[in-house]
This record gives structure tokens, C-alpha cells and sequence, in this order.
């Protein structure tokens, strides 16, 4: 009970995240946004009596009835929360408080930023928050290498060329795309963390030193490969470590002391998995 409840919790508060973009940086300042809350927003200028989020909720009921079977009840359940408190929060804000247009660079900006915050919270608990974001979890089924801020991308931009005709402006649609890079990219690192972790590839003949204090003094896991030099044909032991961004210049610090000539390579490591990293979970998206 006391997971479901933090769960549901963090539900919410992406949801208002996402509620709070909406009506702050987009609604005031006419950016066009994509999924179904775009088309909502679409039809609300058409025709104002209609409340996006009312409509965002009636517009979701098709999408929802289909990907029932794809997506699980408790994606189903836990999306219908989501859409519920997005949606009602959407309205309710509105009619509260007014806010004023801003720049639309900087709404843009921050605007992406606060709802890719959001949908992270949101995908991070294995919801969305309905319409196109469902979507995206039946894109992620068909092609799970690619990250969701991604697949999002595609219906989305979809939606933001309709919204460009609908509006007859080009730029209300230029902002919503920018908007939407951003949010893919606050998603995804919410999802998947920055790029926190390094893998570095050492070619030393004081391979055995450079690994002992590694171990010892770093306490980091050390894998050693059998190498040979394409010109030379001299054996080589090739050493291969992940560690920390932060832990990098102790380690070029330390295969410099050992080994000023020693051949090192630097590469950007994303989800690194095993002891003192992440674990793994089937349902991760």
C-alpha cells in the first residue's frame, strides 16, 4: 500500500507539472503543443465555450479503448488517474488565475521544460498522461531501444503540423516544436539520468599497477582484455572500467602518476547496470 501510495503520488505531481506548463507558458502565449492536448487546444480556439480539459478527456476515451489490450490495466488505470488530474487541473488553474503572455522563446523554453519534468515523473511510474503518450508506449512495445522523449516526438509533431494549419501561423507552430525538443530532453533525462557515467579503455605496460589501485583505492570493478598491436603483434592487456563522471579526473590523475605514456579512451556510458550502478526491471521503459 505505502508503494501504490507514493506511486500515485508522484503521478500527481507530474500531472500538475503538467497542468502548470500548459496554462502558464503555453495557453497565455499561444504555443502550439502536440497530443491530444494540442488538438484540444486546437478546437478551444475554434471554439472557446469547450474547456481543453474537458476536452482532453473526451478526446483521450478512443485512444484509451484502444490500447486497453496492448498496455495492461495498470497502465490503463494508472494513465486514467493521470489524464484526470492533468485535465482537471488544467481547467481549474485556468479559471483561478490568468497568466500574462511572456516571451515566446523564453515561454518555449520553460514551458517544455516544466511539462518534460512532468511526463518524466509521470512515465517514470509506468503512466502517461493519455492521448499521444499512449501512443508512444505502443511505439515503445515495437521499437524498446528507442528512448520515449523520442517516440513522443513522432505523433506529436504530427499534431503541431495541424495545429500549424488550424492556426495559420507558421511560428505558433516553430515555438511548439522547439518546446517539444525540450520536453523530450528534460523527459528522458528525468527517465534515464543525464550522462553521469564514463567507460574508460586503458592500453598500459603497467597495466597490473593502474589496476590494483583502481580496485584498491577507487573501488571500482576492473575487466581485463587480451589485445594485440595491429603493427607490432605485440600481446597487449587492455583494461575497461566504468566509473562515475565525477571520479575522472582521479582516474586520469592516477594512469598518469602510473604511466604518463599510457593509451586512454574516455567514452560516454548510458544506463550502466550491475553492482554499484543501476539494477535492471523487465518493465523498464
Amino acid at each position: 500500500m505505502k508503494q501504490f501510495l507514493k506511486s500515485y503520488t508522484i503521478i500527481a505531481l507530474g500531472s500538475l507539472a503538467f497542468a502548470l506548463g500548459f496554462d502558464w507558458f503555453f495557453a497565455p502565449n499561444q504555443i502550439a503543443m502536440g497530443g491530444v492536448t494540442g488538438l484540444a487546444q486546437v478546437i478551444n480556439v475554434l471554439i472557446p465555450a469547450l474547456p481543453v480539459g474537458i476536452l482532453t478527456i473526451i478526446l483521450n476515451v478512443p485512444l484509451f479503448l484502444a490500447g486497453w489490450k496492448l498496455i495492461g490495466f495498470h497502465l490503463l488505470a494508472s494513465s486514467l488517474f493521470s489524464m484526470a488530474v492533468s485535465s482537471v487541473a488544467i481547467d481549474v488553474i485556468a479559471a483561478w488565475y490568468t497568466f500574462p503572455p511572456m516571451d515566446p522563446l523564453l515561454a518555449c523554453l520553460c514551458g517544455g521544460a516544466v511539462m518534460g519534468a512532468g511526463f518524466g515523473l509521470v512515465f517514470s511510474q509506468g503512466a502517461t498522461t493519455g492521448g499521444t503518450d499512449i501512443v508512444a508506449r505502443l511505439l515503445k512495445l515495437r521499437f524498446p531501444w528507442l528512448p520515449m522523449g523520442k517516440l513522443l516526438l513522432v505523433p506529436d509533431g504530427v499534431v503541431l503540423a495541424l495545429a500549424a494549419v488550424a492556426f495559420g501561423q507558421v511560428e505558433t507552430a516553430l515555438c511548439g516544436a522547439v518546446a517539444l525538443v525540450v520536453m523530450a530532453k528534460v523527459m528522458d533525462a528525468v527517465l534515464y539520468g543525464t550522462d553521469a557515467s564514463k567507460v574508460a579503455i586503458i592500453v598500459s605496460d603497467c597495466w597490473k599497477e593502474i589496476a590494483d589501485v583502481l580496485l584498491r583505492e577507487q573501488d571500482r570493478g576492473v575487466t581485463i582484455l587480451r589485445g594485440q598491436g595491429a603493427y607490432t603483434g605485440a600481446e597487449k592487456q587492455v583494461l575497461m572500467v566504468a566509473f562515475p563522471q565525477k571520479e575522472i579526473v582521479q582516474l586520469k590523475r592516477t594512469i598518469r602518476d602510473l604511466d604518463s605514456s599510457a593509451f586512454l579512451i574516455v567514452c560516454n556510458a548510458h544506463e550502466v547496470l550491475g553492482e554499484g550502478f543501476g539494477d535492471y526491471h523487465k518493465e523498464e521503459i
